[in-house]
């Protein structure tokens, strides 16, 4: 037996995910897009898929060396149309903008110069980062979610030394008026 692929874990809801890209193509653990499918995967649903969309490889599941049935990118969309659930909407999402993309980022081309996504998981949320030109970057659109409830996540803000100063000429207008 060859050494087994390592794969990248990702983490939705308390699942974890075994994901690998071989040949530049995302393989997913049937196991796992299982449970997250609220599914059991057997035989005769996999049989469904084309055979270059399914294979058996050795890949260290939980550190430990397993034969795991591995989908392809296009087995698991079609898996999600055999089997259409609405809350599967919201994985393929996730796959598709968030797992897929930091996955072919984790082993980074030749050329660094390019922009490169990562995935922070944290338990009540996850967040896309992009990294490019020694700088992380957050979606526009998540910063709300992210400055909403700020005692809870410790984030520490710092204000601009304008906004300090105009807080005191509001202050001194209010006690003068």
């Amino acid at each position: 037996m060859r050494d087994p692929f390592r794969p990248t874990i990702f983490t939705r809801h308390n699942l974890h995910l075994h994901a690998l890209l071989l040949e530049n193509q995302p393989w997913f653990c049937a196991r796992d897009i299982g449970r997250l499918m609220g599914v059991h995967l057997s035989d005769r649903m996999v049989s469904k898929l084309d055979k270059d969309q399914r294979r058996v490889l050795w890949i260290e599941y939980f550190r430990q060396p397993e034969k795991q049935l591995m989908l392809s990118e296009s087995g698991v969309y079609a898996l999600l149309v055999y089997h259409y659930v609405p809350g599967n909407r919201l994985l393929r999402e996730w796959l598709t903008h968030q797992v897929v993309p930091a996955l072919r980022d984790v082993n980074p081309s030749e050329n660094s110069d390019r922009p490169m996504l990562s995935v922070l998981d944290w338990p009540e949320m996850s967040l896309s980062l992009l990294h490019w030109q020694n700088e992380s970057w957050i979606r526009l659109r998540d910063m709300p979610y992210l400055l909403s409830d700020q005692s809870q996540r410790r984030v520490t803000v710092v204000r601009p030394w304008w906004r300090k100063v105009a807080e005191v000429f509001q202050s001194s207008k209010r006690s003068v008026g």
